[in-house]
């Protein structure tokens, strides 16, 4: 199964503006062959702490835009948006992954970036999500993460054995680019997974992002990387890759949680 990362500069604050250059980017990577496509954190608006200006409703524009391409293109679309929830309180940055068929899976991001005060706008998740997809023989598990969340091994240690491929949407800051790149590597190695992260590239409420997008295999190995521009990322993943390659190395039965030790 092939998978795109649309690295991409966005206009901040301006969703519509970023519909209209985002539509032929998703085109082009459905007439490359991909099932799933990944854009990034806040696609249509950029990281930004103006809660009250940018959030939509679960049926508002960035939705639908995402809902309406993935049909159009029939392919599996995932990015974030900042959404208010019908239940009140703060809103979410919401991980969005759209399928072909209009089916919407939801993933709040668990791991609010409290160094930059986002716990303070936008309330936490609580539930991880893996769902599998399936496109005639092939099939993938894939699980939704969003920016920040990355630094934290332990939730993708713990999806690990349903898990073939780890999607992370990012604004992260060229200041903290190592550590993207570090932290998306470690986590295909360690996970023996699959792990696509696509950041944003150009600059946005005062920070400049440098992208570093990856589609890294099981093993750790780049298959494919963006830099500093705008870029379409393709690259083939396979469920039997995986199960291959921890057939080969079967490092995951060997994990030790302190609670077990204890036990």
């Amino acid at each position: 199964m092939k998978i795109a990362a649309i690295q991409h500069d966005v206009v901040w604050e301006d969703p519509a503006a970023n519909f209209v250059r985002l539509e032929p980017m998703i085109a082009a990577a459905a007439g490359a062959g991909a099932r799933v496509v990944v854009l990034t954190e806040m696609y249509a608006t950029g990281f930004s702490m103006d809660a009250e200006r940018i959030a939509e409703a679960e049926d508002g524009p960035s939705a639908s835009f995402l809902i309406d391409q993935a049909m159009a293109q029939r392919v599996w679309l995932y990015a974030s948006v900042p959404e208010r929830r019908p239940s009140g309180g703060r809103p979410r940055n919401v991980g969005i992954l759209a399928g072909p068929d209009g089916s919407v899976t939801r993933y709040a991001k668990i791991h609010p970036f409290s160094y930059a005060g986002e716990h303070e706008i936008y309330d936490a998740g609580t539930e991880t999500v893996t769902l599998a997809i399936n496109d005639g023989d092939e099939h993938l598990r894939i699980s939704l993460f969003v920016c920040y969340d990355l630094r934290f091994g332990d939730d993708f240690w713990m999806l690990a054995p349903d898990t073939d491929c780890y999607l992370v949407v990012a604004n992260w800051p060229e200041a903290r680019r190592t550590a993207w790149q570090s932290l998306l590597q470690a986590r295909a190695i360690e996970n023996q997974a699959y792990v696509v992260g696509v950041n944003r590239v150009g600059e946005g409420g005062g920070l400049a992002y440098a992208g570093d997008s990856r589609i890294i295999d099981p093993l750790g190995e780049l298959l494919a990387a963006g830099a500093r521009t705008e870029a379409l990322l393709v690259a083939d993943v396979s469920a039997a890759n995986v199960q291959s390659v921890r057939t080969r190395f079967p490092f995951l039965r060997d994990r030790r949680t302190f609670a077990s030790m204890l036990s």
